[in-house]
């Protein structure tokens, strides 16, 4: 029989491998970027979010915040990682008018994990306290970032097209979202459990909404004229899909 602890050790390793995948599931999606040195209708919205979001949970994984945490700092801190390297791309590859606002963005997150750092060490004084204030932060970010999909699911809903929602990124963020709602579970962490629990019953609605319409699959090109709109309310950072010039 495994103890506890060498289960929570095996459920977040898992955990730590899916969290992995969802981190490198973009990829595809960069290289397309880096290739036509353009941003097109993508939006940095995600790779924002999940920059603070790994941030945060880099600080609380960290000993003096909260012990015993280094599967949920290793990865994290390889999130924060692969983050930069993807809003690099985004930065380089943008119009003046976005890349000012994607790094005036990115300036105000490390300023602000700075500052939330600075004030919880020296304002709170014992390892409990600073869980509590960092993992609230932290858990409120990851529903966000959980959360951003959600632009992706009614386009989905109104096209009838998955083109725009990779079944990869669909599945990775429900199975790491049940990874880590069972990591926390051993022993409860809430700070774990509510943003991941939420996450999971995301991920399952994605792939719910791929079962449904993956065999009416089209371009949406085809199906309509209207611009697409990814991310339309998340930081304003949003890019049009123009409509195809028609030629002589």
């Amino acid at each position: 029989m495994f103890s506890m602890n060498t289960t929570r050790t095996i459920v977040g390793i898992i955990g730590n491998l899916a969290s992995v995948f969802l981190r490198i599931s973009p990829l595809p999606t960069i290289v397309q970027i880096w290739k036509k040195k353009s941003v097109e209708q993508y939006s940095a919205a995600p790779y924002l979010a999940t920059f603070l979001n790994c941030g945060l949970w880099v600080f609380y994984g960290t000993p003096i915040v909260h012990p015993n945490s280094l599967l949920l700092l290793t990865v994290n801190g390889l999130g924060v990682v692969i983050t930069i390297v993807y809003l690099f791309v985004f930065l380089y590859c943008s119009d003046r008018n976005n890349r000012f606002k994607v790094a005036l963005i990115v300036l105000a997150e490390v300023v602000f994990m700075a500052a939330h750092a600075i004030l919880v060490l020296t304002l709170a004084h014992n390892w409990k306290l600073r869980s509590a204030i960092v993992g609230s932060t932290a858990g409120v970010c990851n529903i966000l970032v959980y959360a951003s999909p959600l632009a992706i699911m009614k386009l989905v809903i109104t096209t009838k097209s998955v083109e725009y929602m990779p079944f990869s990124i669909s599945l990775c963020s429900f199975v790491t979202g049940v990874c880590w709602t069972v990591y926390a579970f051993l022993p409860i962490d809430p700070y774990i459990l509510a943003p991941n629990g939420i996450g999971a019953l995301a991920g399952l609605a994605q792939l719910v909404l791929y079962a449904k319409y993956y065999k009416s699959n089209k371009s949406l090109d085809e199906n309509s004229q209207v611009d697409i709109e990814v991310g339309k309310s998340e930081f304003g950072l949003t890019t049009h899909a123009k409509k195809p010039s028609s030629e002589a």
